[in-house]
């Protein structure tokens, strides 16, 4: 099991000139980037960087499934993905009442295709706002989907729908990868939740939603009972810290969140 922070408050070029170097510094074990960096990186550049800070790379999280286009673009980063020795691609679900079901269900069946002869894992990825969001949701699409599909486990997504270390238990079976995320809900919150998840386009709850992510121990979840819970279902695969909207000090943030899961977690 390996400890791995995302690269979300990176460009590709500070990816490469200085992201890398931090996550490295502050002693994580791997990385997670989008597809779109890698691309705008390269693969060759991106290797050797990986290489030189002794670093793996967990997962390519391709982008939004909005249309066709961003499923081909799914399609193509499963190969990429392989190229470069990651075990999953991240696979995000397109936001609530963009397509309907069946057109959902035939894409993620493409991709668990080429991911299959590619050779890695589509890790599905549970989200506010999108058409895989609440836990039956979870449930229905992991049973309904290919039979190589599994779950990144988001601690901060599934905080809106329900207790977290029950969902690590309610969804043990299909558990392959996690995400470390603290949330500090608003008073509001629950209305804020309610708005994303009826399809409503409403700009305030997005940016509150997503403005409530924070460093792990600033908010409101404990994750020495996240660690427990992994532990209870005898969970051994890789957790990578994922930050993403403090964008200035992005080494202060690296620290401080490994900081605090090494305390909350006697690592």
């Amino acid at each position: 099991m390996g400890l791995g922070y995302a690269t979300l408050m990176y460009d590709p070029d500070e990816i490469v000139s200085e992201g890398l170097g931090d996550i490295a510094a502050c002693r994580y074990d791997g990385v997670e980037i989008g597809f779109p960096k890698v691309n705008a990186i390269g693969i060759d550049t991106l290797e050797d960087r990986l290489e030189e800070y002794d670093l793996e790379l967990y997962c390519v999280m391709a982008g939004w499934l909005n249309d066709e286009e961003d499923v081909e673009e799914a399609i193509e980063g499963t190969e990429t993905a392989a190229a470069l020795g990651a075990e999953f691609l991240g696979i995000l679900p397109p936001p609530r009442g963009v397509v309907d079901d069946e057109t959902f269900g035939r894409w993620i069946d493409e991709i668990g295709a080429a991911a299959d002869d590619a050779g890695v894992v589509p890790v599905l990825h549970h989200h506010a706002g999108a058409h895989v969001e609440q836990p039956e949701e979870i449930r229905r699409w992991l049973d309904d989907g290919p039979d190589n599909l599994e779950l990144v486990f988001d601690t901060a997504h599934y905080y809106a729908y329900g207790d977290v270390a029950e969902g690590i238990e309610r969804f043990a079976d299909a558990i392959a990868y996690v995400h470390l995320k603290d949330i500090d809900p608003p008073s509001d919150f629950d209305s804020h939740v309610a708005n994303l998840s009826a399809g409503k386009v409403d700009y305030d709850s997005i940016v509150t939603y997503f403005g409530s992510f924070i460093d792990l121990g600033d908010g409101v979840l404990d994750f020495s009972a996240v660690d427990q819970a992994l532990d209870r279902i005898d969970y051994d695969g890789h957790q990578t810290v994922e930050i993403e909207n403090q964008r200035s000090l992005p080494l202060v943030h690296a620290k401080r969140n490994i900081t605090h899961l090494r305390k909350a977690t006697d690592r």
